[in-house]
């Protein structure tokens, strides 16, 4: 491997080079742009061999995509915010089809209010499409999980999209471990689809289908509209094991785990656990650190797979903790934050009754520092120590 110090973007566009892409679709998007930007450099350069399709909307780009990955070639393409839910419809479609498409998504806030500065609305507020969902802490996690997100989806014949913080990860710098070609080729073999065209038996793709099983030309009984459904949500949940499975082999080959369901920091002898997606979850770490000095043990738990949700992993991390806090970068408008609800609902599940806080953190860009993140933890503690404590969200920082 060689160490170079490049941005959150050039990691990802790295990982799909290195993954040897053959169909690139791109449209402009800020923090996004300069994924596919760099990606039409190597394409231009002879460095890489792919069709580079330059498109007029998102919608169009994933659509591309699509098309590409359904007559078998491996396909890529990026977006953020606004773009993403321009893809709304195709992002269902791309699922529906049981696609190995691998696009990231480089967080940012959704207007009205317009910015263009950082949270996880926009990919989240897309959890229910049937995408694999993995969000990336550091640069170094970004063109791993990209690389992994590969043998995924073409593993379980679902789409992945791989998130990360516009701005925070995208434009800034890091030491990053590059795979080498050869042993990335190791891991990752060529894209074989499971549709096959022929002019002399020609199919039609995603026809129409009715409520109930029929039969098709050929006499055989096939799935109704939600026989599939069920199938996309049962490929969902095993891919649990799909993902754990090949960031082991990731792991064993390259050394270091960069991506899997969850990950912990210093959670073993922790009595309050810090949660979180991305940076702000390793900002976390830095907050834990400062609040240990104070004699408070204080672990992380990052979630790195949202979609299938980690809940047996998360129920594990967190059946000793006396106390939750909880830092996320989006919200369920009328209710509370996403990340807050996914993990109550887990401890639901497992019986867990443990205190929890929730923090909506961040959105649009707001500065979240570590000192910030350990001064809000020791103000949770104090409410959640009392008596008639119960589940509660604050908005951090207004």
């Amino acid at each position: 491997m060689s160490v170079k110090i490049i941005t959150g973007n050039s990691a990802a566009a790295l990982g799909a080079k290195i993954c040897k892409v053959q169909v690139i679709s791109a449209y402009p998007i800020t923090p996004q742009t300069s994924v596919t930007e760099t990606l039409s450099q190597y394409v231009e350069a002879g460095d890489l061999k792919a069709e580079y399709v330059r498109v007029e909307s998102e919608h169009s780009a994933l659509t591309v995509c699509i098309s590409a990955s359904t007559v078998g070639a491996r396909s890529f393409t990026s977006t953020s915010s606004h773009g993403l839910l321009y893809m709304h419809e195709q992002v269902h479609w791309a699922a529906g089809s049981r696609l190995p498409i691998v696009m990231c998504c480089v967080n940012r806030g959704v207007g009205a209010p317009w910015t263009i500065f950082n949270d996880q609305q926009d990919s989240l507020s897309q959890r229910d499409t049937g995408w694999i969902q993995l969000y990336c802490k550091d640069n170094q996690e970004i063109i791993d999980t990209v690389i992994q997100a590969y043998k995924i989806a073409e593993t379980s014949y679902l789409p992945v999209m791989v998130c990360y913080d516009g701005f925070l990860l995208s434009h800034t710098m890091m030491p990053v471990d590059i795979p080498k070609e050869k042993d990335v080729d190791k891991f990752l073999p060529p894209y074989k689809p499971y549709l096959s065209f022929s002019k002399k038996e020609p199919i039609n793709v995603n026809p129409v289908v009715f409520p109930w099983k029929r039969e098709d030309s050929k006499g055989v009984v096939r799935d109704g509209y939600m026989e599939l459904r069920q199938k996309l949500n049962e490929a969902l949940i095993s891919s649990k094991d799909t993902i754990l499975n090949i960031n082991n082999e990731f792991n064993k080959l390259f050394k270091r785990e960069s991506a899997g369901l969850i990950w912990e920091y210093n959670t073993k002898d922790a009595e309050v656990c810090i949660i979180g997606i991305g940076s702000i979850a390793s900002e976390s770490e830095e907050a834990a650190d400062l609040l240990r000095k104070e004699k408070i043990k204080v672990g992380v738990l990052g979630i790195r797979c949202f979609r299938p949700f980690p809940k047996e992993e998360i129920v594990s991390a967190l059946k000793n903790k006396k106390y939750i806090i909880v830092f996320e970068k989006a919200v369920s408008y009328g209710f509370e934050g996403i990340v807050a609800s996914e993990v109550k609902s887990a401890l639901y599940d497992g019986g867990i009754k443990t205190p929890l806080f929730s923090y909506i953190a961040g959105l649009g860009g707001r500065d979240v520092k570590p000192s910030d993140i350990a001064s809000e933890v020791k103000k949770a503690l104090l409410e959640m120590k009392k008596k008639n404590f119960k589940n509660q969200t604050k908005w951090f920082g207004c």
